[in-house]
């Protein structure tokens, strides 16, 4: 048996393989999923401007030294926080 040049065959398997990767490349498409919470953190925007006017209270009433501090609340809050995430 002689062997001679190159086999024609595989010059067909190689054509194949290139036409299956631009195939494929043309058939993705970009997606986008956003998820439960973060429409949830969306819908809550609304209950951000309470809160930007609550925290601008605060801080007038810092500035003016009105505000006093319940250190044993803030310090319990703390616990609280980082006891769960843990």
């Amino acid at each position: 048996m002689k062997i001679q040049g190159p086999n024609p065959f595989i010059n067909k398997y190689r054509n194949q393989q290139q036409k299956q990767v631009v195939h494929n490349t043309k058939s993705k498409n970009d997606e986008l999923k956003i998820s439960a919470k973060a429409k949830k953190l969306h819908q809550n925007d609304s209950t951000s401007i309470g809160r930007s006017k609550y925290v601008a209270d605060i801080k007038k009433r810092i500035q003016s030294g009105e505000y006093k501090i319940d250190y044993e609340k803030t310090a319990r809050k703390m616990i609280d926080f980082w006891t769960k995430n843990v």
